[in-house]
């Protein structure tokens, strides 16, 4: 199987965590693959757009792990290009040789505008709060038409936040714990019987926002739960407010105003942010 955006933080503890797993793992990345445990095939060096090496990587791999592209807010010319463009081309370079199965990195900020319910349902019409949350919802609907079209097998998964361990009062309803991601990337590569599936990717949280039944059907069992670490959270944070936009709405702050047109050529620069899901350090929350 392939994993593209291996160099990243969470590629590099997926690559491992699914080789652990049994998967023969093969990464791809423009970012040098040195330090990158649980390859067992030579690592392809490249960018998700270059289709003559999308064809070597996939050639030969039954699945899909799409990682790569911009893990945060940037200016819609870069997202066009590395989440946009490289997501479809990672798609169809899948089709071109005949892989079943692609897991999607999605997002929660393909519904970030939603305003938090007591638990989300995947079946929220799109509300994406930010150009990256944009690119979300395209690969979702890439992913349903390559589906229904091509006969593919597509799991996106809507991953919250992917940290060692929560360190803020909204990450006590998103964290993902990196064990509980393996757990996930393995249900959503071997679930029978799928063709489209769209699910949230949170650990067990006792504050969750997001139903976890749709993963749950896929095999995942996750179990980790923030609230191991709400007193200590909280005594340094303070309870959250309820009214304020990072537990308002499903996409946090950036949903906020300061991520108000980020080509703008007035606009601030966003907030550094710890890498998400699919590349380098970007801002996310």
């Amino acid at each position: 199987m392939l994993v593209t955006g291996a160099a990243g933080r969470i590629g590099r503890a997926a690559c491992p965590g699914l080789a652990a797993r049994g998967w023969r793992v093969r990464g791809l990345d423009r970012a040098p693959l040195d330090g990158v445990h649980g390859l067992a095939d030579p690592p392809v060096r490249a960018d998700v757009r270059d289709a003559s090496a999308l064809d070597r990587a996939v050639s030969g791999v039954d699945a899909v792990v799409h990682l790569a592209g911009i893990s945060g807010e940037a200016p819609f010319a870069d997202i066009l290009a590395a989440n946009i463009d490289g997501t479809y081309q990672v798609f169809d370079a899948a089709r071109r040789a005949g892989v079943r199965r692609l897991v999607f990195a999605s997002s929660n900020h393909a519904v970030g505008f939603t305003a938090r319910t007591r638990l989300a349902t995947v079946d929220l019409p799109p509300r994406p709060d930010t150009y990256y949350g944009v690119s979300k919802v395209f690969g979702e609907a890439l992913g349903r038409l390559y589906a229904d079209r091509y006969g593919m097998q597509v799991v996106c998964l809507r991953i919250g936040s992917w940290t060692e361990r929560p360190v803020t009062p909204r990450h006590l309803s998103t964290w993902l714990s990196p064990s509980d991601g393996i757990r996930l990337l393995h249900a959503a590569l071997t679930a029978p019987d799928v063709d489209f599936a769209v699910v949230y990717g949170i650990s067990a949280n006792t504050r969750g926002w997001w139903d976890l039944a749709p993963a749950r059907a896929l095999g995942y069992r996750p179990v980790d739960d923030a609230e191991d670490y709400a007193a200590e959270v909280l005594a340094e944070h303070g309870e959250p407010d309820p009214a304020a936009v990072e537990h308002a709405l499903l996409g946090g702050e950036l949903a906020g105003p300061e991520y108000d047109a980020p080509d703008a050529p007035d606009a601030p620069d966003a907030p550094a942010r710890p890498d998400g899901p699919d590349g380098p350090a970007r801002p996310v929350p």
